[in-house]
């Protein structure tokens, strides 16, 4: 019996002591990974995210995204007139167009004269400024032909004034205690908000949703303010479209939650409104590290951010790139080119824009042909095309910060993807201010000297013209790095 006790107490210690490595953290509060997780390339296992039981679609995992303002793209501001810059869309690399809201538009408490895209007066109807049905089953059928994706812009938290639902099913919407219907936001006078409490409005929703993708093969959804739209609607909503085919999903949100069963992808607002900071030099690379490190902590391996210099919320009420980004504002488009995340152009940014298009009225962008950015993010979205590292989610590289002496002016990292017959790396160093700046790699031998600058396709000499030509090597003696104010270097291999 005492034989058996000891053994028992022995087997007792053996087990607490493997249960207690096996949840001690290591620096930084991070469990400790396997070297079989890092030699991958995987990301440490996230315990405080989520884990996301929908797929997302395949098409996706190496795509961008641009946005398309109808109203203002053209002068006609039609579909047909649209579809002719499709084939100089493709050229530039574009992969998704998504469409901001095509609906007609309630004339009920309109602001201006056209209105907001964002007060819908018909779920399934086409905004006859912008074309019928046919038009936009031809935009739909070209943009397919091209090898391109399409997302629509979804309005589900409110409706129009006009809406015939207000008069049809006003349970749908909420009330205040007069019984009278609301807006959701004080501002938002033009629009009122509907009550997902109601099952009937939901299963209305779903189907409206359905409609898009079974009469015109669109591919997913732009949810507007989703966070104001209860999660187990979306994840309802998304299962049903999953099942007419599979769906791309983004949330203009930064939830999570929603990653678990409904969403691919979440606007990076605070990444966006960071870059803002530095722009002012308010915040530095410092902040950016704090930013990713907390976004793998609270979210899934295989969540999207959408990660954007402009859209058309910020250009028109916060204004241009220019206005908010100034000089940096290249140097900031590399960078949510090149961090995780999709990045994002929006309407005439490859051409300059350097005005905020109205809101409410026609406002027609000026197009410039062959613009420096027109080549600028062609190169960027290339970049991203043909380096698997930078790909979206689980399928990119991970990010790990380059070892330089301390300096907060400037991001240094590496994006590694470990394929079946190669290594792809992305060096992307970014000074983040207006004075330039000298760093010094000092890991600079783990990763191998035979980069090529990403833009020139050139091969980078990290040596400054002192190499070391011993044994038939060209071994840099110095590993440094000068860039100028707002400067940036990315380096492939």
């Amino acid at each position: 019996m005492t034989k058996i006790r000891t053994i028992t107490f022995l087997c007792l210690i053996l087990f607490c002591t493997t249960d207690l490595l096996a949840q001690t953290p290591v620096k930084g509060g991070q469990k400790s990974t396997s070297a079989k997780q890092v030699n991958a390339g995987l990301k440490p296992p996230q315990s405080q995210a989520p884990k996301p039981i929908k797929v997302v679609p395949d098409w996706a995992k190496s795509a961008n995204i641009y946005e398309v303002n109808v109203r203002q793209y053209t002068p006609e501001g039609t579909f047909k007139a649209f579809a002719k810059h499709l084939p100089r869309l493709k050229e530039m690399g574009v992969d998704i167009i998504w469409l901001m809201p095509i609906y007609p538009i309630s004339e009920t408490k309109r602001k201006g004269s056209l209105g907001s895209y964002y007060a819908v007066s018909d779920y399934k109807g086409i905004n006859p400024e912008y074309g019928n049905e046919m038009d936009f089953k031809k935009l739909v059928d070209e943009i397919h032909r091209l090898d391109m994706k399409i997302i629509l812009d979804w309005v589900a938290n409110h409706t129009g004034w006009d809406n015939p639902m207000m008069q049809e099913h006003p349970e749908w919407y909420t009330k205040n205690k007069k019984g009278e219907f609301q807006a959701p936001v004080a501002d938002w006078s033009d629009v009122a908000d509907l009550n997902f409490k109601d099952e009937g409005l939901q299963q209305y929703m779903i189907d409206a949703l359905k409609y898009w993708v079974t009469e015109f093969d669109i591919d997913g959804y732009r949810c507007d303010v989703a966070d104001m739209v209860p999660v187990t609607f979306w994840n309802k909503a998304r299962k049903n479209l999953d099942a007419v085919k599979p769906v791309f999903m983004l949330a203009e949100a930064e939830n999570p939650e929603h990653h678990k069963e409904a969403f691919d992808m979440s606007y990076a607002w605070e990444f966006h409104h960071l870059m803002n900071s530095i722009a002012k030099g308010e915040r530095n690379a410092k902040d950016l590290d704090d930013y990713f490190k907390k976004n793998e902590e609270r979210f899934p391996d295989n969540a999207y951010f959408m990660n954007f210099t402009s859209n058309h919320d910020e250009n028109s009420w916060n204004g241009t790139t220019k206005e908010r980004m100034g000089d940096a504002h290249k140097a900031l488009a590399v960078l949510a080119s090149t961090v995780p995340g999709m990045p994002l152009i929006y309407s005439g940014q490859e051409t300059g824009l350097d005005k905020r298009l109205r809101f409410f009225d026609k406002d027609t962008i000026e197009w410039q042909q062959n613009h420096e950015m027109m080549e600028f993010y062609t190169k960027l979205l290339t970049l991203k095309k043909e380096n698997p590292a930078l790909w979206n989610g689980a399928e990119g590289g991970q990010m790990v910060k380059l070892k330089i002496a301390e300096n907060d002016k400037v991001s240094a990292f590496v994006r590694t993807k470990y394929l079946a017959d190669r290594t792809n790396y992305v060096m992307v160093l970014i000074n983040l201010s207006n004075e330039p700046q000298e760093i010094i790699i000092q890991n600079l031998k783990q990763y191998g000297f035979d980069f090529k600058d990403a833009f020139t396709m050139e091969e980078f000499d990290f040596s400054g013209g002192k190499k070391e030509k011993k044994k038939k090597k060209n071994i840099p003696l110095s590993q440094s790095v000068k860039l100028d104010a707002w400067g940036y270097k990315v380096l492939v291999k």
